[in-house]
């Protein structure tokens, strides 16, 4: 019997291992871009689409075999996108007086036919300057005896302050906006679980000599926000937040801080559904400044920085480098109806698991 355990045991670690090791990324073919590239979106495992600083708009339908630019606005920088089904999405811009040569001074635009048209998005409330995240939240009701669904969508922003907020309960028909300065300088990431209860990624301050990595949490919709973490050390934000299951969640901090010798990299997790964080190690390399994450569980997972992607299967305890490119910004993973798992993530490259 202990013989027979001992091989079913080592059975189940060796069948884990080989499972991990297949799960690979693949560099796809896309337009060459000189910086990072911020979002990339998909509504299945064929239609995306994905947005860069030359206020370009791509859209596959092949699961990124091949790419279609559906829009060019040169004075424009897309950071964000997210799409509610295949012809209803949403592109956020980072607005001027951060990057050069930038002037659309609209924070978001909408589509109606899957990014063939786009327009600006009207929005009652303070001006928003720019946006750095756009989330989606499905609620499930009973309409007429019919499951149905309620959207609401979420947009932070953004990198260089102010900070803002905008908020939409029908679907993107309408938008309210509010300052979010009060609660932090920067907004860069946001993680809706629910209509009520949900995570951003924010800075203490808009002068990074001086800034802290910051997550807040809201229980009321974004009306009002508590601090449930902040870093000690100055030349820091936090950037982009994942959680892979109900109480487990991973953010990256960024570090800025020019002293080379302070090298050490930090991720923080959460196990209380973002109660409360815990900091850490990612690697110890300064020139390892992080942008996205992604889980594919509670303890397989990926982080972007500017000089390569590393992942974990340990819950972030251990990190070995992986190849998703330079300045992977964003890891979308996600699981079909069937439960088959993929995921893209967006950089310099675009790269498929």
């Amino acid at each position: 019997m202990v013989k027979y355990c001992l091989m079913l045991s080592c059975f189940l670690v060796a069948s884990f291992c080989l499972k991990a090791q297949s799960m690979v990324w693949q560099q796809l073919n896309t337009v060459a871009y000189q910086g990072k590239q911020d979002d990339i979106c998909f509504v299945d495992e064929n239609t995306g689409w994905y947005v860069n600083g030359y206020g370009r708009i791509f859209n596959t339908t092949d699961g990124g075999t091949t790419w279609n630019k559906q829009l060019e606005m040169k004075a424009t920088f897309f950071r964000c996108i997210a799409f509610i089904d295949k012809n209803i999405g949403f592109a956020g811009t980072v607005g001027t007086d951060y990057f050069p040569n930038v002037m659309d001074t609209i924070p978001l635009y909408g589509t109606t036919d899957g990014g063939k048209t786009w327009q600006p998005v009207a929005y009652n409330g303070p001006y928003v300057k720019g946006l750095c995240a756009l989330d989606v939240v499905k609620e499930s009701y009973i309409n007429h005896g019919v499951l149905d669904y309620k959207i609401h969508i979420y947009g932070v922003g953004r990198v260089g302050s102010p900070a803002n907020m905008m908020v939409s309960h029908d679907a993107g028909k309408t938008w309210t906006t509010k300052s979010m300065n009060n609660d932090c300088k920067m907004l860069f990431d946001i993680k809706m679980f629910n209509k009520n209860e949900g995570i951003a990624c924010a800075a203490t301050d808009e002068d990074i000599t001086k800034s802290n990595a910051l997550l807040l949490k809201t229980t009321d919709g974004g009306a009002t926000w508590k601090k449930v973490y902040q870093s000690t050390r100055p030349y820091e934000t936090t950037w982009k937040v994942h959680f892979p299951s109900a109480k487990v969640g991973y953010a990256t901090i960024q570090s800025y801080n020019p002293d080379t010798t302070i090298s050490q990299q930090r991720i923080v997790k959460t196990t209380d559904g973002g109660n409360t964080w815990q900091e850490m190690n990612l690697v110890n390399d300064a020139k390892a400044r992080e942008f996205g994450i992604g889980f594919i569980d509670e303890q397989h997972g990926y982080v972007g920085t500017i000089v390569s992607g590393f992942e974990t299967l340990d819950g972030g305890i251990t990190w070995q480098k992986t190849n998703l490119g330079r300045a992977c910004n964003k890891i979308r993973i996600y699981r079909n109806a069937a439960g088959k798992l993929y995921g893209y993530a967006i950089g310099v490259n675009v790269f498929k698991l």
